[in-house]
């Protein structure tokens, strides 16, 4: 049987079908995701961009000096080249046509001076001044002229002039890059916020439907994981992987068809590498879904177990358990331990792989480009780009590992999220409610009521009883009889299997459970008080007013230890009231109870936990309380029931006596057996 504080094991690592009713939540706010996609789509184009222009800076200006010329009069194409002795030189690349019959001139640098070379040096390794007008390039003789700084300047004017455009637009391209990319996450992480925080309401909101046998059933702590912990891991499922995929598929197609415009071959050689790295991947996504899923569930333990102990710490220190419990707590630390550690050791060994694989990539690109960049077959700013294309186009794949664990987590959480959701509402509104007058009587009747928590366990068996309106009647008999089962029936936290309970006449099933429950008011034995002040746990922030209150409180005597604390009403209450007495909370509860002036009354072991003067102070509230309202009471100190209108004694899920305490006394049956043995008690 497995233990019920370990997560269930996973199913697929991707579903389409979980995946399919994630983006239904995401499909209210499709146009604000278009627009994060499209945005995506620009930084990514921006990114892109960087490297090329850097390139056309290196190829076409920084490394431009010796590219090829063509002469023409300096009156023609004005806005472009160079004139010089009247002359305008233009590069080949800026002129669009066929210059194969015209003269090329060349600027050179030969041993630091600059040269007008008439024709094209071809052998750079075989190189001779000759004479200062002439050079030797091989077995061919070029005119040359020597130029001096002020024309070197001249020359390269545009180059300069390019160059300072570039940085401009490079600088115009990053800052408009960086307030894209912004608008980009701030939508997009609006816009996932929004979708969490519906999700989260939708669960929360589903959670309070349930019947009280859901929460029976399933411990709090991981109700409260799924609306907390699950719900996180889908935000970073919709922030990182959903929509950031598309950058990465932006990025990955964006790079080959840049490389492949730039140069076929070297795109060819540098991607050689690209089978062994999706090799590598599948490999690593087959290791490490088995590892992750293990350590899920071992956090999963220990998480339940830090909860688990430290929510009985008191237990553990009253009976000497501390050795024990963290013995236990050290086998599933050890076990949470050795998961991470295999999880760690697989992620040791694909990233390595990863930067192993781009190292040899960027290698051979190297050897490759450098070798023709060096025979001046490609130019560098090429061999630049690639370098840096490459690096980017590793990027996406070495997050791959970190988006998958994501996709899987967030798999994972939606199929829990999911299972909440799709449980069934077991007690439902009716689809044509009773609507109950302003003021009822206050008359509760049980018909052949049996009702079971497990199938054909009956807790209750053929329970038949009539309280007519301003009568208190009590329930009495040992644990387990059944008397917590009734009231609880009476305000429909779970349904009968057979028979009827009626509310003046009324099938409560018939009426909306909102509208019952306002009618029936219950004070518990455990009386739970929530994080706040005094005012609002009397209200729990009804619109009830202030004066209300105070006068609520003064009615069941809560002011008078109300009035002893600091801020009075506004008094800090802590988690679940912890300083305050038992007495002092469950007057809170009675003053609670008369707030929201309920015709029904129900107190479940209000007086066995608490003080003979409080208890004195309780009585007083009590015979308040239930003035002129239908009462049930289920008591342990019978001594406090003696004045009951009518006593049902219960045994073993049935009624076996019924009347007041002088009659039920006079049987000497169950109830006499109870108070003979509770009167010896309190003589002892």
């Amino acid at each position: 049987m497995q233990d019920f504080r370990e997560e269930k094991i996973m199913g697929k690592a991707y579903d389409s079908r979980l995946m399919k009713r994630l983006l239904e939540y995401a499909y209210p706010y499709w146009k604000i995701l278009l627009v994060c996609i499209f945005l995506l789509l620009i930084v990514t184009g921006i990114e892109l961009a960087r490297p090329y222009l850097i390139k056309i800076a290196i190829d076409d200006h920084i490394n431009a000096l010796d590219k090829p010329m063509v002469v023409y009069n300096s009156e023609q194409y004005q806005n472009k080249g160079t004139v010089y002795n009247n002359k305008r030189y233009i590069r080949v690349d800026n002129l669009d046509g066929d210059y194969s019959d015209q003269t090329k001139y060349q600027l050179y640098n030969f041993e630091g001076n600059y040269y007008l070379i008439e024709g094209l040096i071809d052998d750079k390794l075989n190189i001779k001044l000759i004479n200062p007008g002439q050079i030797r390039n091989g077995n061919i003789i070029l005119n040359a002229v020597l130029l001096d700084n002020d024309d070197i300047t001249n020359f390269r004017k545009q180059d300069y002039s390019a160059l300072a455009q570039i940085g401009i637009i490079f600088l115009i391209i990053i800052v408009l890059g960086f307030g894209i990319n912004y608008l980009q996450i701030f939508l997009l992480n609006k816009t996932t916020q929004k979708i969490i925080y519906n999700m989260r309401q939708e669960i929360f909101s589903h959670l309070q439907k349930m019947s009280l046998s859901y929460f029976d059933k399933n411990p709090v702590g991981r109700l409260v994981t799924r609306v907390t912990n699950d719900t996180e891991t889908l935000n970073e499922m919709y922030t990182n992987v959903l929509v950031n995929l598309f950058k990465d598929i932006f990025i990955i197609f964006g790079i080959v068809i840049i490389m492949f415009r730039l140069n076929i071959k070297l795109s060819l050689v540098s991607l050689v590498i690209v089978p062994f790295v999706i090799a590598a991947a599948f490999i690593f996504r087959s290791y490490a879904r088995d590892a992750y899923r293990m350590v899920r569930i071992k956090l999963a333990k220990i998480n339940s177990a830090l909860s688990e102990n430290i929510s009985g710490m008191k237990i553990v220190q009253i009976f000497n358990q501390e050795k024990r419990k963290l013995s236990e707590f050290i086998n599933i630390n050890n076990e949470y331990y050795k998961a991470s550690m295999r999880q760690i050791k697989i992620f040791a060994i694909f990233r390595p792989s990863m930067d192993l694989l781009y190292s040899l990539a960027l290698a051979i690109l190297i050897w490759y480009g450098g070798a023709r960049v060096y025979s001046e077959t490609l130019q560098f700013g090429v061999l630049y780009a690639f370098i840096n294309y490459i690096q980017k186009f590793f990027r996406p794949i070495n997050d791959l590992s970190e988006k998958y664990n994501m996709l899987q987590s967030a798999m994972a959480s939606s199929e829990r999220i999911f299972k909440i959701l799709d449980t069934n509402i077991d007690i439902k509104n009716p689809e044509n409610p009773v609507q109950l007058p302003e003021e009822i009587e206050g008359k509760v009747e049980f018909k052949d009521v049996w009702f079971a928590y497990q199938k054909d366990e009956w807790v209750l068996k053929d329970i038949n009883f009539t309280i007519n309106p301003g009568e208190t009647v009590a329930l009495v008999g040992a644990t387990g009889a059944g008397k917590t089962s009734i009231i609880n029936l009476i305000s429909r936290f779970y349904d009968i299997q057979r028979g009827k309970i009626l509310i003046d006449d009324t099938d409560i099933t018939n009426i909306k459970k909102s509208e019952l429950r306002k009618r029936i008011g219950v004070v518990l034995q455990d009386v739970f008080l929530f994080t706040g002040d005094i005012g609002s746990n009397i209200s729990l922030n009804a619109d009830i007013d202030k004066e209300k209150i105070k006068k609520t409180a003064q009615y069941v005597n809560a002011d008078k230890f109300i009035t002893r604390l600091n801020n009075n009403y506004d008094h800090e209450v802590k988690e679940r009231g912890s300083t305050l007495s038992a007495g002092q909370k469950q007057l809170l509860a009675f003053a609670r109870a008369l707030a929201f002036d309920p015709e029904i009354l129900v107190l479940d072991e209000a007086t066995a936990n608490i003080d003979t003067e409080t208890e004195i102070l309780i009585q007083e509230a009590l015979e308040r309380l239930t003035s002129n309202r239908t009462t049930i009471v289920i008591a342990h100190r019978l001594s406090t029931i003696q004045h009951a209108d009518k006593i049902l004694v219960l045994h073993k899920g049935k009624i076996k006596e019924r009347g007041n305490h002088q009659d039920l006394l006079a049987k000497k049956g169950l109830y006499y057996n109870l108070y003979q043995l509770q009167y010896k008690e309190q003589v002892l």
